[in-house]
């Protein structure tokens, strides 16, 4: 995510950072590098301008050249700009209470992503406690409604579809529905086409004037740089969105779209897609997002991970394991699991302080968990209790039984006993500290 443009502001950082006393040309260099890197990872130039003006400004002021660590204030004003850049702080949806109908209509040309999203939008609004339906109006693309449909039942949300043509019509029955059966959202997919066109404009607005939407969002491909911001411009301009769902932001290393649609269109980026499983769909988080683009990690966001997956009581019971020496291969798989589902390895390391862009895709390999999985569930209950009892020949079975190699299950044996003695003591630290907090006051 990003990673070209955060390693570029890593080293122009380091650099600065490094620094006693900072003079008006280092500043004029360091922005310099700033502008190539915003204007390579495809950024309209108005934004790059005006990004660089209002930084030179505020970086050759007073409490910056005179202050006793320049370097860190004026990582701290650039930072400041990413954020305004990116809009601020995080937009929340305009939802009524739940006992009245809102309507969301979605919009976007095809291949942006713009079914899929609708069932992730979905399967988010469904997690904050709303019922939700979803209507296919998308008659356009081939099978658009039968993904809808597939989709919905996945994410376990209400799919309305109709053997129609009139998408106006559907959303009214839906509409009818939705308010007859109690439902306290309702989203629309709508026709996407391979190009903006005035009848594809024309059926929108006849649709919006329809449903009266609280919230019209517009999915745009963040892989397509300015392509989407020229986009989202011109949907502003035809149909009036509230906002946008960036797609593929996992994918995009140059960040272009993000940091360009809130100066260029005047609407914030209330979601980014980050995979495509069905919780995929992430808040977009402005003052997070800078602080990964300038390699500052997302803390923050990495703990709210860690919440979703770990319970507080099986924290409590972990540590107990790791202080009583009880810990096994069936635990150790037990958190595997958990990490997998606060994602990608590669999307961890990016919320990391220093460490976004400085994995390779190589050194991601060899974190192989599905094979450290794979060689654990070859093992006998006896085994994952206790390992200490498994020789060669039980080695031998379990790489046959895994499809891996002896080497590979004896390297899986090493790590878990190494992984045990590091957070035995890391616990033991942990209760060293809270007895010396205790014994001061």
């Amino acid at each position: 995510m990003l990673e070209k443009l955060s390693r570029t502001f890593t080293d122009i950082f380091k650099t600065v950072s490094g620094k006693a006393s900072i003079t008006e040309k280092n500043i004029d260099d360091a922005v310099e590098q700033i502008k190539m890197a915003l204007l390579e990872a495809d950024v309209n130039l108005r934004v790059v301008r005006r990004f660089v003006n209002a930084t030179i400004e505020e970086a050759k002021g007073e409490k910056v050249l005179r202050s006793v660590q320049p370097g860190q204030q004026f990582v701290k004003i650039v930072h400041d700009r990413m954020v305004a850049l990116l809009g601020d702080s995080k937009q929340d949806l305009q939802l009524k209470g739940p006992d009245t109908l809102s309507v969301i209509l979605m919009a976007g040309l095809q291949g942006s992503g713009k079914t899929t999203s609708t069932a992730k939008l979905g399967y988010h609004l469904k997690a904050k406690g709303r019922k939700v339906m979803l209507v296919a109006c998308d008659l356009v693309r081939p099978a658009a409604v039968q993904q809808l449909i597939l989709l919905g039942e996945q994410v376990g949300v209400t799919v309305y579809h109709e053997n129609n043509t009139d998408p106006l019509r559907i959303a009214k029955n839906a509409l009818s529905l939705a308010k007859k059966e109690l439902y306290d959202t309702i989203v629309f997919d709508t026709t996407g086409r391979m190009q903006i066109d005035d009848s594809m404009m024309g059926e929108l607005e006849q649709l919006r004037n329809l449903v009266r939407p609280d919230e019209t969002l517009l999915v745009a491909d963040a892989m397509t740089g300015q392509a989407a911001v020229d986009i989202a411009k011109v949907f502003n301009e035809r149909i009036g969105i509230s906002g946008v769902i960036l797609t593929k932001f996992d994918s995009d290393t140059r960040g272009g779209a993000a940091l360009s649609l809130k100066s260029v269109t005047d609407r914030p980026i209330k979601f980014i897609g980050v995979s495509e499983k069905p919780d995929g769909l992430e808040v977009f988080h402005p003052e997070r997002i800078a602080s990964r683009i300038l390699g500052m990690g997302d803390i923050v966001s990495l703990v709210e991970k860690a919440q979703e997956v770990i319970d507080e009581e099986e924290s409590v019971e972990l540590e107990k394991k790791l202080a009583n020496q009880t810990f096994t291969l069936q635990d150790y798989l037990d958190q595997l699991r958990r990490m997998k589902k606060m994602g990608s390895m590669k999307n961890l390391l990016e919320m990391m302080p220093g460490l976004a862009g400085q994995v390779s895709e190589e050194q991601l390999d060899s974190v192989d968990t599905k094979h450290e999985e794979a060689i654990i569930l070859s093992m006998t209950k006896k085994e994952r209790v206790n390992y200490l009892i498994i020789g060669p020949t039980r080695r031998s079975r379990i790489a046959r039984g895994s499809g891996t190699s002896v080497a590979e299950v004896s390297r899986l044996l090493k790590k878990f006993e190494k992984s045990c003695l590091m957070m035995k003591k890391a616990v033991k630290n942990k209760k060293m500290a809270a007895k010396m907090m205790g014994g001061a006051f």
